[in-house]
């Protein structure tokens, strides 16, 4: 690596040439794992759904963009000639019959989604590779791509890959009809929800617009999808579109005048989910993609779209970037395997293979700026998080963004966003969408045994023979600065409990704490389980329990602690082993109850259904890097609770009080602050 340099970078000590290191690193790391005529790119790993040899291309396609950027950034110079390796591998890949030749491309595959690396990678380097391969290259490139055109896609983020194969086409003259452009556009833009945020896909089974999703129909009964909000804002729909607006130039202008709008509103949230370390928010799905993450933070600048001052802008990017690799993303051999530091396949998902990370390409947009933009030359300033602890409310995607200042720590609690899907996929259960919480220093339980136990950061309903009950649709009800409450349907494999069972959760934030309300109606019988974050790392965590506190330590200073405060008889601490993204060891703090005591009047939901106990569940959540002591870290000091019937009531020390009636429409008095719930 380069020399630091303190001065302009006083928080990193990085600079633009720790940059285009770090990309030569993993464009050189590759070339053992290169096929001969260099068209199929297949690091080690498990090969996805779609086979190997869509592996191959996928590996290829996403390191291209990231030799196109890199020499893009460098105005052509390419002192280590890695641009020929590239160019004889696309030659090789698209000569039909080849030993190398790439899979064509066909409705709802794979393919698209590399097509448009591809497309995007020539339109960044055109002058100094597309316009100086041989024209029979050329042409087989565009009888490749073409099939694109007409093609069905995937209902989603999907529908973007078409579009910018489709314009990099036009732009060759190779396609004259827009239609199916303005189309793919169109339909992107009926999932924009405001405030910068895109919901990726349909929410209602009325909405999709054929069954390229793979969803069984039911006759005419419309099925609620969700909401689902992650990184494909970041890595899909903002990197696309203001990539199709630069490819599209005059033509795209009054389209790309709204993008920057939304990408501005976007930066505004998105800068509060990184830690003061660079760690994004460990939530939702191709976390394998990493640094991928930053794309829309540089794009930001390339588009003069962003509220980040230029030292911001680098700090963000820079601290994200040195995060990962000082945590062993690339790996020794300079590659990045599937996992979020080191190679963790239970994280990543069926349809990501070994090339699959290469994604993190996106990441790079920032050395397409010259080297004299203010974005490298401005001194780095602090981000949000080191200037002050906030509760920030997200309203649209239902996230309450808790940050503190003293450990760096940022928090997501998640009341809105889930991963559902229509049928057959309607119990869909990703851990990665579905808890109360995420962090940027925690990673959820994954894998079987974690998917039938639905421990860290989730309330359940746990059956007399054993089942837990999953969070699925997660409806919003109010999500203002240091409030947010929603309510579920609790479900079970055999959809034993009845329609009306339902679980009203209330977030409440003080300082690092997360004071947590849950009004459950349930059937005599279940007991109710809520745990807190799990922690992971190489060695054994130590554990504590005393009464219903339960705290779990690293060694690093690190905790995780819940504390039941009303309706919970006991805690304790689950230990697991190669179930965490980050570290093979795990443990989770949890509080329980014991069955059949309701905490007031059973009610009845109908006259043909069983009467359901209601109860109310108060605990208090911590997630912290101070290491506090063990015997009080989980408990605000001053805090008391009182319980009425279905009403909460929270003081602090007489500083601030909150009445909390979880499910009902009534205001929440917290403080100075009222919050109505929609």
């Amino acid at each position: 690596m380069p020399p630091e340099d303190r001065r302009l970078s006083p928080h990193t000590g990085w600079t633009r040439a720790h940059w285009e290191a770090v990309a030569d690193r993993l464009l050189d790391a590759l070339l053992p794992f290169t096929r001969p005529q260099g068209a199929a790119v297949r690091p080690p790993g498990a090969p996805s759904w779609s086979g190997p040899d869509v592996d191959g291309l996928e590996g290829f396609a996403r390191a291209f963009l990231l030799l196109a950027v890199r020499l893009a950034g460098a105005e052509g110079a390419d002192p280590a000639n890695r641009t020929e390796r590239w160019a004889l591998g696309l030659a090789a890949g698209t000569r039909r019959g080849g030993p190398e030749a790439w899979p064509q491309i066909t409705d709802c595959s794979q393919q698209i989604v590399e097509a448009a690396s591809i497309a995007v990678g020539l339109h960044l380097s055109r002058p100094w590779l597309w316009d100086r391969l041989a024209p029979t290259t050329q042409g087989r490139l565009v009888d490749w791509l073409s099939p694109v055109v007409g093609c069905r896609t995937r209902d989603n983020n999907h529908v973007l890959f078409q579009v910018v194969v489709e314009e990099f086409l036009a732009s060759l003259g190779a396609l004259d009809d827009r239609t199916g452009i303005e189309a793919g556009l169109d339909r992107a833009d009926e999932w924009y929800r405001g405030d910068g945020w895109y919901q990726d896909g349909p929410t209602r089974r009325s909405d999709y617009r054929d069954d390229s999703d793979g969803a069984v129909r039911q006759g005419d009964r419309t099925y609620e999808a969700g909401e689902r909000f992650d990184y494909y804002n970041a890595w899909g729909f903002h990197h696309y579109t203001l990539l199709w607006s630069r490819m599209a130039g005059p033509r795209g202008v009054a389209r790309a005048t709204v993008y920057r709008q939304r990408l501005h509103a976007f930066l505004a949230q998105y800068v509060h989910l990184f830690g003061a370390d660079g760690a994004p928010v460990h939530h939702g799905r191709s976390l394998s993609y990493r640094f991928a993450c930053l794309a829309p933070v540089w794009l930001g600048a390339l588009e003069d779209a962003t509220p980040l001052p230029p030292g911001l802008t680098r700090r963000l990017a820079s601290t994200t970037l040195r995060h990962f690799v000082r945590n062993g993303a690339p790996d020794e051999r300079g590659l990045l395997p599937l996992g979020w530091y080191g190679a963790f396949r239970p994280s990543a998902q069926a349809y990501s293979g070994p090339g699959s990370p290469y994604a993190a390409s996106k990441g790079f947009l920032g050395l397409l700026l010259p080297a004299d933009h203010p974005v490298w030359t401005a001194p780095e300033e602090d981000l949000p998080v080191e200037r002050a602890g906030h509760a920030t409310a997200l309203p649209v995607p239902g996230f309450l963004v808790q940050a503190t200042r003293e450990d760096g720590l940022v928090r997501l609690l998640n009341h809105g966003s889930h991963y559902l899907t229509p049928p057959p996929g309607t119990r869909r259960d990703d851990p990665h969408y579905a808890k109360l919480a995420y962090s940027t220093r925690t990673g959820p339980e994954v894998g079987a045994a974690a998917g039938e136990q639905r421990l860290d950061n989730h309330i359940a309903l746990v059956s007399p023979s054993g089942q837990v009950s999953r969070r699925e649709r997660i409806h919003r009800v109010a999500v203002t600065d240091g409030y947010a409450a929603s309510w579920h349907r609790p479900r079970m494999d055999d959809d034993e409990l009845p329609a009306a069972c339902r679980i009203d959760s209330v977030s409440i934030v003080i300082g690092a704490r997360e004071v947590r309300i849950h009004r459950v109606a349930a059937p005599a019988g279940y007991t109710v389980r809520e745990g807190g974050y799990a922690l992971a790392d190489q060695d054994p965590l130590r554990a504590d329990t005393s009464g219903t506190r339960a705290t779990v330590r690293r060694g690093d200073g690190l905790v995780s602690a819940i504390a039941g405060l009303h309706g919970w008889t006991g805690a304790h601490v689950r230990h697991g082993y190669g179930s965490n993204a980050f570290g093979t060891h795990s443990a989770v703090p949890y509080c329980s109850t014991a069955p059949g005591v309701p905490a007031v009047p059973a009610v009845s939901p109908g006259p043909t259904t069983a009467p359901l106990r209601e109860s109310i569940h108060v605990s208090v959540v911590l997630l912290t890097a101070n290491g506090a002591d063990p015997a009080h870290e989980a408990l605000p000091p001053g805090l008391s609770v009182s319980v009425d019937g279905l009403t909460v009531r929270l003081d602090l020390q007489g500083r601030a009080s909150w009445l909390v009636r979880p499910g009902t429409p009534q205001p929440v008095v917290g403080g100075p602050r009222v919050a109505h719930p929609a």
